[in-house]
């Protein structure tokens, strides 16, 4: 069964035409000169996605290392999904770390563990700040309202998610959009355990 507005090429799905580009453009699974149009019908139940010529389209006005760009940075966003994977998550946690921010504790976290929170963690806390502006209780420090063993335990269970599911394609299409990204990107590297051979 198909979805309605998603195109599927191989296994993969996508659910914009944006994700697809990006896709195409690292595999090389649909030529340069041809886009896939994922807009359906609404006259068929069979909605199969359309191979287009690029005149009627935007993305001809792109320049070639656009698709070359769009290629190293899945590369990136691949590398650094495949690190943040092999870093192990603490397993002996329990200091009560006090804090008055949402980044605030992340930064106490990656200092006393001595280890990077993934891209997405950090977009996230700055996020969950962000939430609080203009709240009534936004004078008041975080660790007064949420205890703060739960607040990294929350800290902990976002970042194992970040870590075991996201694909690199989507921190790929994130990171085109926004050129500051690696300010969420942290520069901690802790030596990995070698696996036995």
């Amino acid at each position: 069964m198909k979805l309605k507005g998603v195109a599927t090429l191989g296994e993969a799905q996508f659910s914009n035409a944006g994700e697809l580009q990006i896709f195409t453009a690292m595999k090389g699974a649909a030529p340069i000169g041809e886009q896939v149009d994922i807009s359906s019908s609404s006259d068929t139940d069979d909605r199969k996605p359309e191979i287009k010529g690029l005149k009627n389209s935007n993305i001809i006005d792109q320049p070639l290392d656009e698709y070359s760009s769009a290629g190293s940075m899945i590369r990136k966003a691949r590398m650094y999904q495949e690190y943040m994977q092999l870093v192990p998550l603490p397993t002996q946690r329990g200091s009560v770390i006090p804090f008055t921010s949402w980044v605030g504790l992340a930064a106490s976290i990656k200092e006393l563990y001595g280890q990077p929170l993934h891209y997405l963690t950090n977009v996230q806390m700055k996020q969950w700040d962000q939430k609080r502006y203009g709240a009534d209780d936004e004078d008041i420090p975080l660790d007064t309202i949420i205890h703060p063993s739960k607040a990294e335990a929350s800290i902990w269970l976002t970042e194992e998610v970040n870590r075991r599911t996201t694909s690199p394609y989507y921190i790929a299409k994130l990171w085109l959009a926004d050129p500051m990204y690696h300010a969420h990107v942290d520069a901690i590297f802790p030596k990995l355990q070698s696996s036995p051979k």
